[in-house]
């Protein structure tokens, strides 16, 4: 299954900072076991590249990708590492066009009309909007779904159990990334099991809402 076949499928993306690249498998089979199996791994700590890594080469079922990108260099690295998707916080032409031209999936960052406009010149028509609850939650979606029908959205940023439904309910948002799923916290103490419960009443609870 593609990036995109995968996003639309289980509509909620664990969005993870892990300290330990030991623990990416536990996790990876804490994720798939509650249902899901597509994960981000956020370049934010030293061991994301060697989570995605591990989870790549281990984990079969999962579709692993790297998110905070923020230049080429890292994308490399993730790539190198096994990512088979990258995410951004931002717009980047530099960066898109590099993934562009690997044939790799990428999600750029978008919050402004004039940065999902620069999106859709790369040919690009999904985009992360980052971070959503701090620019206006689906009140801006919808406000940027007028003009920009073409446009499909991935929330990210204050997503919660409670107000996931509400954002995948609208036309316009395929899928939502969320840290809730795996909190940091919980990897470091490697309580896989409540990440796995996490993981199933989320992906039970988006599973049941329809796009309107």
């Amino acid at each position: 299954m593609n990036f995109y076949d995968s996003v639309k499928e289980n509509r909620i993306i664990p969005v993870v900072k892990i300290n330990d690249a030991d623990k990416a498998v536990k996790l990876s089979n804490a994720i798939t076991e509650g249902g899901i199996n597509i994960c981000e791994i956020t370049f934010r700590t030293p061991a994301a590249p060697f989570a995605i890594e591990n989870i790549s080469k281990n984990c079969p079922d999962m579709l692993v990708g790297a998110g905070t990108v923020l230049n080429v260099q890292q994308a490399k690295d993730a790539l190198d590492a096994g990512a088979s998707f990258i995410v951004s916080p931002g717009m980047s032409g530099e960066l898109c066009k590099y993934c562009i031209s690997r044939n790799i999936p990428i999600v750029p960052g978008c919050v402004t009309a004039s940065e999902i406009t620069e999106a859709l010149s790369l040919g690009l028509n999904v985009i992360k909007f980052f971070p959503s609850e701090a620019f206006g939650d689906l009140k801006t979606i919808k406000a940027l779904s007028a003009p920009f029908p073409m446009i499909e959205f991935i929330p990210t940023g204050g997503i919660s159990y409670e107000n996931i439904d509400t954002y995948l309910n609208f036309k316009s948002v395929i899928a939502c990334g969320a840290s809730y799923l795996t909190p940091e916290k919980l990897i470091d103490e490697e309580n896989f099991d409540e990440i796995t419960r996490l993981c199933k009443i989320s992906k039970d609870k988006v599973s049941n809402v329809y796009r309107t």
